[in-house]
C-alpha cells in the first residue's frame, strides 16, 4: 500500500504530461469503479457458492438506510481527495505534494480524538510530533513559502488531504460493520456516479485534440492503469482491511513514510540528490512512527 501510494506521486507527474489533470482525475476515479465491481461480483458469486465466506457477520450487501453514509465517504474520501491530488500535483511538484499528504496523520488523529475514538497519549503526540519535524526538515528544502510558485497546489493538495483524514476517521464504523470489499465498491460507485457528468465531458475535450484518444500515448494510459488499479483499488482495500483491526491514526501514520519513499524514487528514477535533509527527515519520520507504532494498542471496542 505505501509502495503504492508512494509511486503514486511520480507515476501520476508522468501521466500529466500527456492527459489533462481532470481528465487523469476522473478516468482514474471511474476505471477504479468499474475494477472494483468487477471483483465485487465476481466475489458475489464465490460466495454464493461457499456460504461458509458469508459467515463473517459482517455486510456484503447495499443497505438504503447507508446511503447518505455512502454518499458522505464517497465524496469526501474518492472525489475530493482524488481530483485535489491530481489537480493539485499538476501546479506543485512530487516534493510538496508529498509533504503536504504527509500531515494527514496529525488531521486523523485530532478528528479520532475529538470524536472519542482515540486517545490523545503523550506518547502518540511525541511520535507525531517527531513525525512531522522530519516532514519539516524535508520542506525546509524543497523551499515552501507563501511565495512559492506552486502555493496554488499545494492549497488544493491540503485540501484533498483534509477529504481523506475526514474520509478516514469516519469510515471507522462502517469498516467494521461491512467487508472491506463491499465497502470500497460502494464508495467508489457512489464517487463514480458523481464524478460522471465531468467524465463525460473531459472524454469529448479528448476526442476533440488533435490525435485524440491516442494523444496520451503509452506512458499516459499506463499512469491512469496504475493509479487507477494499485493507488485506488489495492492500496484502498488494504488501507480499510487494516483500519477494521487497528486505530485510525496508527494506519494513517503510514503516510509519514510516503515523503521519504517518494524522494528515494525520485532518486532512483528522476535523478534527484541523496540529501542531508532527506537521511535527517527520514529519521525523525521512522522514529515518530516507531514511537506511535510501539504504544498500547487500544482495545477493539473503542475502536469500533
Amino acid at each position: 500500500m505505501t509502495a503504492s501510494w508512494s509511486l503514486n506521486f511520480i507515476v501520476g507527474k508522468i501521466a500529466l504530461r500527456t492527459i489533462p489533470a481532470l481528465t487523469l482525475a476522473a478516468f482514474r476515479l471511474e476505471l477504479a469503479a468499474l475494477i472494483l465491481l468487477g471483483i465485487y461480483f465476481a466475489a458475489a458469486v464465490r460466495r454464493r457458492a461457499n456460504p461458509a465466506m458469508a459467515a463473517t457477520g459482517r455486510k456484503f450487501t447495499f443497505r438504503k438506510a447507508d446511503l447518505w453514509t455512502f454518499v458522505r465517504l464517497g465524496f469526501l474520501g474518492v472525489i475530493v481527495n482524488q481530483i485535489c491530488f491530481t489537480v493539485g500535483l499538476s501546479y506543485t511538484v512530487v516534493g510538496h505534494a508529498s509533504l503536504i499528504i504527509g500531515m494527514g496523520p496529525i488531521v486523523v488523529l485530532l478528528l479520532a480524538w475529538m470524536q472519542g475514538l482515540e486517545a490523545l497519549t503523550t506518547k502518540k503526540v511525541l511520535g507525531m510530533a517527531a513525525a512531522f519535524a522530519g516532514v519539516a526538515v524535508l520542506a525546509a528544502e524543497h523551499g515552501i513559502s507563501l511565495h512559492s510558485a506552486t502555493l496554488r497546489g499545494d492549497l488544493i493538495t491540503f485540501i484533498g488531504s483534509i477529504g481523506f483524514s475526514l474520509y478516514t476517521v469516519f469510515s471507522k464504523k462502517v469498516a467494521a460493520e461491512y467487508e472491506t470489499l463491499a465497502m470500497n465498491t460502494f464508495n467508489y460507485l457512489v464517487g463514480a456516479v458523481l464524478i460522471l457528468p465531468l467524465a463525460i465531458r473531459q472524454a469529448r475535450e479528448l476526442s476533440a485534440v488533435p490525435g485524440g484518444w491516442a494523444s496520451p500515448g503509452w506512458t499516459g494510459w499506463a499512469g491512469l492503469g496504475f493509479m487507477a488499479l494499485f493507488a485506488s483499488v489495492i492500496a484502498y482495500l488494504i488501507y480499510f482491511w487494516a483500519l477494521r483491526y487497528m486505530a485510525a491514526s496508527r494506519v494513517a501514520t503510514i503516510a509519514y513514510i510516503q515523503p521519504v519513499a517518494t524522494t528515494l524514487m525520485g532518486i532512483g528514477w528522476l535523478g534527484e540528490r541523496f540529501t542531508q535533509s532527506l537521511l535527517i527527515g527520514g529519521a525523525l519520520i521512522f522514529a515518530g512512527v516507531y514511537a506511535i507504532e510501539s504504544g498500547p494498542r487500544e482495545s477493539q471496542s473503542k475502536l469500533t
